[in-house]
C-alpha cells in the first residue's frame, strides 16, 4: 500500500463576489475529488473552504502514488480465437480490442478446466502523485464555472478567472506541488488579512494551514459564520430579547464579504422610523448588508448590525462611517415616500398606460382594467357581503398603481406593500389597502395567501389574467422557459380557490378570456379555453399526487373535466378512500365498466325497450335508474363519498348481467337494446369519474 500525506491546494485572488464564490466552492471540492478518483489516487476526506480572497481544498491521507495494476482477463477458447491456419478470428480481434491490444499480444494458457484459452494481460505501473496533482490542479482552476459573472483577464495572460489570481499554495506533505496558472507559480506561501496580517505567511504543511491563517487574521467560512452568529446573539441578549433580522441570502453574502468579522451596532435618526419599515429594511439589507434590529415586541428600532472586516481598534470609526452611509440612503427613501404621498394613489393609475405588461398583451393599465372585471366576478361568486364586490373591484383598480411611484421604482421588491401604505394614506378602506398589499401572494410554494377575501379576489384576478393572456398569444411555458411564472401563478390560484369553494374556475377562465377579447386581442376562444383548462388540470394532478392520492384515481377524476380545486381533490380523495375500503369491489366494478364502455355504442343512445328484456337486464336497468338519481343528488350536495357509494351498488347487477346475458345476440333488435342498456350503465359514471381507468394494470 502506498504511503499517504495530506494535500493542500489554495488559489488566492483579489476579492471575489459572494454569489459566485458560493457556487465555486461547491464545484472546487468536487473537481478535485473526482479527478483524484479518476486518476486512481486513494484518499480520505476532501474538504473545500473559502474566504473572499481564496479557494482552498484540503485532502486527508492522499496516496503518494497510484497502485500498480496487473489485470488478466480470460477470453474465448483458443480453438475459437484462431482458425486452423493459426490466424486470429473476429472473436480474438474483438476481445483484444477491448483491452487496447492486438490479437498477436494475446497469451495462450490452459485454464483450470483443462482447456486452452486466450488471455489479455494488462500491466499499469505505479505513478507518483505529484505530476498527477499538477495536471489536476491546473485543469481544476480553468474548469470552474462562474454563472452570471464574466471571468477576467489581467496582464498579458490569456487565462481567465472571476478575479485576478495572485498566489497559489500547493503542498503534498511539506513538499511544494508545481502548479502554474496565468504566470502565477505555486509555493508554500499564503497571504493574510490585508490589515490584520498583511503579506506572506509560510505554510509548513497542510495540517498547519488553518492555524497559519488564524494567526494572519483570516478565518475560514465555518469560523466566520460562527463568529457572526455569536456576535448577533450577544447583541440580542444585551437588548433583552431583541431580534436581529438575518435573511439567509444576505447573511450568506455577508459571511463571504469578510475574512475576520467583527459584529458592530450602529444607529440611524429617529425621523426615519416614520417611513414604512419595509423600505427602510430593504435599503439596509440590499444596499449596505446591514441587519435591522427589532425590539422584544417586534417593532423596528433605530439600531442595526453591521459586520466589519477591519481592525477592531477602528470600530468607532467604522460605526461612524456606516451611520453616515445609512443616513444618506434612508434620507433618499424618506424623500421618495414623502413625494409619493403628495398625490392620492388613484392619480398614479393613468400613468400605468406607459408601462408595458407584455408586448402582445398591452399595458399594465389594460391589465388593471381586466383585473377589475375578473376580481368582481370572483367576489360575486363568493357572495360574502354586499360590499365585497365593490371593494374587490376598487382594490383591483388600484393594485398596480404603486409601480410608477418613486419608492417602488427604487425598491422594486416592495411593489404592493407600498401600494397598501399609499391606499391607506389616500383614505381607502382597510380591506382595500390590505388587498393591494397582499395581491402578489402567494409568491412561491408555501408562501402565505392574502389575508382577506378581497385580497384573494384580486390576487386570483391578477394571476389568472397572466395565465390566460400567455395562452391566448400561444406562448405557454415550456420545460426550460416560463418567463411570466405561469406555473407558479396557476399553483397560487389553486391554493386560493381551495379556500373559496363556491368559486368556479371554469367560469373565471371564460370571464378572463372575454376581457382580453373586449380589448381587441384576437384568438381562438374555444381552443385557448381548452388549453388553459388542461393546464390547470395538469397542476391539479401534480398537487393531488403530492397529497398521496393514487395516480390512477387522479386520472379517473381528471377524465371527466373537473378543474375546480376543491371539487377535484374531494372527488379524488373520496374515490381513493372508497377503493381502499372495498378494493375488490372497485376492481371488479372498474373491469365491468371498462367492458361495458368497450361494448357500448354511443350512437345508439340510452333509450331501452323493457318489453324485450330478461330478468337480469331489468334488474340492471332498475339499478341504473336508481344509481343515476343517487349520483345526481350526491354530486349536487357535494357528497362525493355518497356518489362513490351509489356507484358501488351497481356492481352486483352488472356482474349478473354479464353472467346471464349474451350481449352480442344474433337478433339485431335484442343486441342493440342490450348495447343501449350498457350505454345507460356507463352514463351513470360519466359525471363522477372514468372508472375504467382503474382497471388498468398497476
Amino acid at each position: 500500500m502506498a504511503d499517504t500525506l495530506d494535500f493542500l491546494f489554495e488559489v488566492g485572488t483579489e476579492e471575489m463576489p459572494s454569489a459566485p464564490l458560493i457556487h465555486a466552492i461547491k464545484q472546487f471540492g468536487q473537481l478535485i475529488e473526482s479527478g483524484l478518483d479518476k486518476a486512481g489516487l486513494d484518499h480520505g476526506e476532501v474538504k473545500a473552504m473559502s474566504t473572499p480572497r481564496r479557494l482552498t481544498v484540503i485532502v486527508k491521507d492522499l496516496a503518494t502514488s497510484t497502485a500498480e495494476v496487473h489485470e488478466v482477463m480470460r477470453g474465448p477458447a483458443t480453438s475459437i480465437a484462431f482458425d486452423a491456419e493459426g490466424s486470429a478470428t473476429k472473436a480474438a480481434m474483438g476481445f483484444a480490442r477491448k483491452f487496447g491490444l492486438s490479437a498477436d499480444e494475446l497469451v495462450r494458457k490452459v485454464d483450470s478446466d483443462g482447456r486452452e484459452y486466450v488471455f489479455a494481460e494488462k500491466n499499469i505501473p505505479s505513478m507518483p502523485a505529484t505530476p498527477i496533482l499538477t495536471e489536476l490542479c491546473e485543469k481544476s482552476i480553468a474548469a470552474l464555472d462562474w454563472p452570471n459573472y464574466r471571468s477576467q483577464r489581467w496582464g498579458g495572460n490569456h487565462e481567465t478567472f472571476v478575479r485576478p489570481v495572485r498566489w497559489i499554495c500547493a503542498l503534498l506533505g511539506e513538499d511544494v506541488v508545481p502548479v502554474s496558472y496565468a504566470d502565477v507559480t505555486s509555493s508554500n506561501v499564503t497571504y493574510g488579512h490585508r490589515v490584520l496580517g498583511p503579506g506572506e505567511h509560510v505554510v509548513k504543511d497542510p495540517s498547519s494551514y488553518v492555524e497559519v491563517l488564524r494567526n494572519a487574521g483570516v478565518l475560514l467560512e465555518g469560523e466566520r459564520r460562527a463568529a457572526i452568529l455569536d456576535g448577533i446573539k450577544k447583541v440580542e441578549q444585551e437588548r433583552g430579547g431583541a431580534h436581529v433580522d438575518t435573511p439567509k441570502k444576505v447573511f450568506d453574502e455577508v459571511v463571504n464579504l469578510c475574512e475576520y468579522p467583527t459584529v458592530l451596532v450602529g444607529k440611524f435618526d429617529e425621523e426615519f422610523l416614520d417611513v414604512p419599515n419595509e423600505i427602510i429594511c430593504e435599503s439596509m439589507l440590499s444596499n449596505q448588508r446591514y441587519f435591522p434590529i427589532y425590539d422584544s415586541e417586534g417593532k423596528l428600532t433605530r439600531e442595526f448590525v453591521v459586520v466589519s472586516n477591519s481592525d477592531p481598534r477602528n470600530n468607532e470609526r467604522v460605526i461612524d462611517g456606516n451611520e453616515r452611509v445609512v443616513r444618506a440612503r434612508l434620507d433618499d427613501a424618506k424623500f421618495f415616500y414623502d413625494e409619493d404621498l403628495k398625490k392620492p394613489l388613484e392619480d398614479y393609475v393613468q400613468k400605468l398606460d406607459s408601462v408595458v405588461f407584455q408586448e402582445k398583451l398591452g399595458t399594465v393599465l389594460q391589465k388593471s382594467q381586466r383585473m377589475v372585471t375578473v376580481a368582481g366576478e370572483v367576489a360575486k361568486q363568493v357572495a360574502e357581503s354586499d360590499g365585497l364586490v365593490e371593494d374587490a373591484r376598487r382594490a383591483a383598480f388600484l393594485a398596480k398603481a404603486d409601480l410608477v411611484t418613486q419608492a417602488v421604482v427604487e425598491f422594486t421588491s416592495q411593489q404592493g406593500v407600498m401600494g397598501g401604505y399609499y391606499a391607506k394614506a389616500s383614505g381607502e378602506s382597510d380591506d382595500v389597502a390590505a388587498a393591494i398589499r397582499d395581491h402578489y401572494r402567494p409568491r412561491f410554494a408555501g408562501d402565505d395567501l392574502p389575508e382577506g377575501t378581497v385580497g384573494r379576489c384580486v390576487a386570483i384576478a391578477d394571476k389568472l389574467d397572466t395565465v390566460c393572456g400567455i395562452f391566448a398569444i400561444d406562448e405557454p411555458p415550456t420545460g426550460s422557459s416560463d418567463p411570466f411564472a405561469v406555473r407558479r401563478s396557476a399553483i397560487g390560484i389553486i391554493a386560493m380557490l381551495r379556500t373559496l369553494p363556491s368559486v368556479s374556475l371554469k367560469s373565471l377562465i371564460a370571464v378572463s378570456l372575454a376581457a382580453y377579447a373586449a380589448q381587441g386581442l384576437e384568438f381562438d376562444s374555444a381552443a385557448v379555453t381548452k388549453a388553459v383548462e388542461k393546464f390547470f388540470a395538469g397542476r391539479l394532478n401534480t398537487i393531488a399526487k403530492d397529497e398521496k392520492i393514487s395516480f390512477d384515481t387522479i386520472e379517473a377524476v381528471s377524465s371527466v373535466g373537473v378543474i375546480d380545486p376543491v371539487e377535484f381533490i374531494d372527488r379524488a380523495r373520496a374515490l381513493d378512500d372508497a377503493r381502499k375500503d372495498q378494493p375488490e369491489l372497485f376492481d371488479d366494478l372498474a373491469t365491468a365498466y371498462a367492458r361495458a364502455a368497450h361494448l357500448g355504442d354511443a350512437s345508439l343512445g340510452c333509450d331501452v325497450d323493457e318489453s324485450i328484456m330478461g330478468e337480469s337486464e331489468l334488474q340492471l336497468l332498475s339499478a341504473c335508474v336508481k344509481g343515476a338519481s343517487s349520483v345526481e343528488s350526491a354530486l349536487a350536495a357535494g357528497d362525493y363519498s355518497g356518489a362513490c357509494k351509489a356507484l358501488a351498488e351497481l356492481r352486483e347487477p352488472i356482474d349478473r348481467f354479464f353472467d346471464d346475458v349474451l350481449v352480442m345476440d344474433d337478433d339485431t333488435v335484442v343486441r342493440e337494446n342490450r348495447l343501449r342498456l350498457l350505454n345507460k350503465f356507463a352514463s351513470v359514471f360519466s359525471d363522477v369519474a372514468n372508472i375504467g381507468v382503474l382497471s388498468k394494470k398497476k
